[in-house]
């Protein structure tokens, strides 16, 4: 299978003796390598179009006070003071893209009530292009989290799977929509806005498009032929089973990707880092961040990013060395959050 130029590992094919040298070198000194990716100016990462798909949801937080028991059962008392909604899932993503300075369109199914509508209120404060199907009969996902204190209680959820002939205009729209954009991103949820995933990524990848994929479950057969997907350790385990070592790892990712026809996989690996494979080679990644908050979102920063990146023209080693960067600066903030291309790349002190 023939990848897509703008995800080849670099500019000019790399040897395996060449990535592995690259490699030591982001493992010895992570600082300085990345000081040797070069910065990726506004005007380009603007003309990045990536189209995100998949499932949404509201991510709703009451945030109070405890001072008592209830009454009517050893639960705790919660006085709410103050309510905060946040995109979550897909529209996170999204999000993340658009807040790099790239474009983001984002094509889901949400239901026609209120927190439908309090979604598409924060996608377009996101400045996030939003592609909607709406689904009379679908509740929107809701995940409600109750905190005190910093920390959460309790989490409700209200979800249901959206109805087949909703997700069939959603695969319709897909297709009008993919001439648009430049790199195609599937979040999967487990939520049903994903059903059509294995024609998307025929469709998209016979038009030579990048397909980035976020997995979820155990059945990655229906990725087959993504050009890029990002499991976290958990994830990745529930497929290939737990790995002895770094080499029955690799082994065990390389038989993966040859069966399912992936040109590369990117296991982000929590304080570990995050490694990728390619036929080239592996490359890890230290992970960068300084000070954890909370590591929620976080995987939807990271996917963003590479989206974000290879969008705009940029090797896929260099995209990961940023997703690693952007990762390390998201998890230093409390909740889902973005980070911005100034964050990203901050402007040099100047000279004295």
């Amino acid at each position: 299978m023939r990848c897509p130029a703008r995800c080849s590992v670099s500019d000019q094919p790399i040897s395996r003796s060449t990535l592995h040298a690259a490699t030591e070198a982001a493992t010895h000194d992570a600082a300085h390598a990345s000081q040797q990716v070069p910065t990726v100016r506004r005007p380009r990462l603007a003309a990045s179009r990536v189209l995100v798909v998949g499932d949404v949801m509201l991510d709703r937080y009451w945030f109070g006070d405890v001072t008592r028991i209830s009454p009517e059962a050893p639960v705790p008392v919660v006085h709410v003071q103050r309510t905060e909604d946040r995109l979550g899932g897909a529209a996170n993503v999204a999000r993340n893209v658009s807040a790099l300075g790239a474009q983001a369109g984002l094509l889901c199914v949400v239901g026609h009530d209120e927190p439908g509508e309090r979604i598409v209120e924060l996608l377009g404060q996101s400045s996030v292009n939003a592609h909607l199907e709406r689904d009379p009969a679908l509740p929107t996902t809701i995940k409600l989290r109750i905190l005190s204190r910093q920390q959460q209680l309790l989490r409700i959820d209200f979800e249901k799977t959206p109805a087949h002939e909703v997700l069939l205009a959603g695969l319709v729209k897909f297709e009008t929509l993919l001439p648009g954009h430049d790199v195609v991103l599937l979040s999967d949820y487990a939520k049903g806005g994903l059903t059509h995933v294995t024609r998307m990524i025929e469709t998209a990848r016979a038009a030579g498009k990048p397909v980035l994929v976020d997995p979820k479950g155990d059945d990655w057969e229906r990725y087959r032929g993504a050009t890029l997907i990002t499991p976290n350790r958990a994830e990745l385990t529930e497929v290939v089973g737990r790995w002895k070592s770094e080499a029955d790892l690799h082994a065990r990712v390389d038989a993966l990707r040859a069966s399912l026809q992936l040109c590369a996989l990117l296991l982000t690996r929590s304080e570990e880092g995050m490694t990728l494979f390619t036929d080239a080679g592996v490359l890890h990644e230290s992970a960068r961040a300084r000070e954890v908050y909370d590591v929620s979102g976080a995987g939807d920063t990271v996917i963003a990013t590479l989206a974000a990146m290879l969008g705009a023209g940029v090797p896929l080693i260099e995209a990961v060395r940023h997703a690693n960067r952007a990762a390390g600066i998201v998890v230093g903030k409390l909740g889902t959050a973005t980070v911005s291309d100034d964050e990203l790349f901050p402007d040099p002190p100047a000279l004295a």
